[in-house]
């Protein structure tokens, strides 16, 4: 029935009705914190472009992996950071790299706490590509499949809950879960980042993992922006080959990629709220321009509610924290 009979707005009228029928519901257990842990570092190092976030010592992301647990967060996210960077990005299966230290650290302090270990070569190369190099700077894919299973073995090792190969080499999710599988790791899942476009959102990240790429792009490996049926043949490839939960990175500017593959499968899906989507709302929020509070739980309600399970945000602990006071 129409107006005057139905009035749409009866169930708006108090919170307590908004809240009865919220269709999505956003809580602090759906997030996850990324952490960059650099080897050798003594004090937290603020970065710059993301306000709030800084590089952080191993007892530092220790700090920042308790508080996170405290506030309700499920899991974190590392990224490590190695003292000394060769070709072949060597400090990634190294069993007392950084990660692997801060894995061990935060599973002894947070029991419980989920840990998940990035899976990528670009912070450990000297050159900043995510593999090993041809003599003509081309990334070579199935070469570059043993030592992502490598780092993948000792990640496991160290205690990761969860193995999240952000690479985008093809083949990659398959060539982890047989080495883990080899090694008595059957137990451990895969999250792949799945649909991971060459985006401009990624620049406040290269910053704070010292990851850029010394020559060209990532363009060759990482997937075109203006691509969503792509995406879901990627995503679809890495469950054939033994992925347990997929992900879409960037969150924002691909929330109907999101929404696509959420249709498509019955896996648990992450969306990854990136160091640009990040930025651009503390840098606004810092200018007077928008409300904070306001605007990030508006972002992180619209990527749960285009279908995203698990939001990865750096927003995670302050979102917390408003969701406690609501």
């Amino acid at each position: 029935m129409g107006f005057p009979a139905t009035r749409m707005r009866r169930l708006r009228r108090t919170p307590a009705l908004r809240g009865l029928v919220r269709e999505t519901q956003l809580r602090a257990a759906d997030f996850v914190l990324p952490l960059f842990v650099e080897e050798g570092l003594a004090t937290p190092t603020p970065i710059d472009a993301m306000p709030g976030v800084a590089r952080q010592p191993l007892a530092g992301a220790v700090e920042e992996a308790i508080e996170a647990q405290a506030l309700g967060i499920s899991g974190v996210l590392l990224f490590g950071i190695p003292r000394e960077k060769d070709e072949q990005g060597s400090g990634a299966w190294d069993d007392d790299g950084i990660v692997q230290q801060a894995t061990r650290a935060i599973h002894e302090a947070c029991p419980g706490l989920i840990v998940i270990t990035d899976l990528c070569l670009c912070e450990y190369t000297s050159h900043g590509h995510c593999g090993l190099l041809d003599e003509d700077g081309s990334v070579r894919n199935d070469a570059t499949l043993e030592l992502l299973a490598r780092a993948a073995v000792s990640q496991a090792r160290a205690g990761a809950d969860l193995i999240a190969p952000s690479d985008m080499m093809d083949g990659r999710v398959g060539a982890i879960r047989e080495a883990l599988d080899e090694d008595g790791f059957e137990e451990t899942p895969i999250m792949a980042y799945s649909a991971k476009f060459a985006s401009a959102f990624y620049g406040p990240f290269r910053e704070a993992a010292d990851s850029s790429p010394a020559h060209g792009d990532r363009r060759g490996y990482q997937m075109d922006p203006a691509n969503a049926r792509e995406a879901l043949r990627e995503t679809l490839l890495d469950i054939d080959e033994g992925a347990d939960l997929v992900m879409v990175k960037p969150a924002l500017p691909y929330l109907d990629v999101v929404a696509r593959l959420r249709e498509a499968t019955g896996l648990p899906l992450a969306a990854y709220n990136v160091s640009g989507e990040y930025a651009m709302v503390k840098a606004a929020a810092l200018a007077g321009w928008l409300d904070e509070r306001s605007a990030v739980l508006e972002t992180l309600t619209a990527i749960r509610r285009a279908g995203a399970d698990i939001v990865i945000t750096y927003h995670a602990k302050d979102a917390a924290r408003w969701l406690q006071e609501t």
